[in-house]
């Protein structure tokens, strides 16, 4: 039963583009955020719970283990993509996830054309990939406070330190 949800959550990117374009056929809004969700906390899953409220339907990007390198370092992710996708898959918050291989979504973005772009707090002021697309198409970027002392960064030291005792 569980490999099912996760089936039916974890979508391709043709298959995303599909269902979104059927959801804004029936009125629904779409939101839509992203990121490596390596070691999932509670920050996330309070973050992602607030990004489905900002819309009917969350679709959720997950950066590719190639992704994460990339951006996190060598080291990094700690879990790799099939796990950090069946983690998200059990939240009920989100509705359908989508692995992307590029640094950014904005590809992935532009195609699904959310309603909706959801980022974190600490984004607030920077550069948000697909932020102009999503603005340009009549939709909204909403910024969600993060938990403070909530990261997996901070996890990673916490154990890395544990280790070194």
């Amino acid at each position: 039963m569980h490999n099912v949800i996760i089936m039916k959550k974890l979508v391709s990117r043709k298959r995303i583009v599909i269902i979104a374009k059927k959801a804004k056929k029936l009125g629904r809004k779409i939101a839509f955020t992203n990121g490596c969700f390596d070691i999932l906390h509670a920050g996330h899953v309070r973050y992602l719970a607030k990004a489905k409220k900002s819309g009917d339907i969350l679709i959720v990007g997950l950066n590719s283990d190639s992704s994460v390198k990339r951006i996190k370092g060598p080291a990094r992710p700690v879990n790799n993509q099939g796990n950090r996708a069946e983690v998200i898959a059990g939240l009920e918050c989100v509705d359908h996830i989508v692995i992307f291989n590029e640094s950014t979504p904005e590809k992935l973005i532009r195609a699904i054309a959310p309603d909706i772009l959801v980022k974190g707090g600490d984004w607030k002021g920077k550069k948000v990939a697909g932020s102009e697309f999503v603005r340009k198409n009549g939709g909204k970027v909403i910024f969600v406070p993060l938990a403070k002392g909530r990261s997996t960064t901070a996890i990673i030291g916490k154990l890395s330190r544990l280790n070194d005792k």
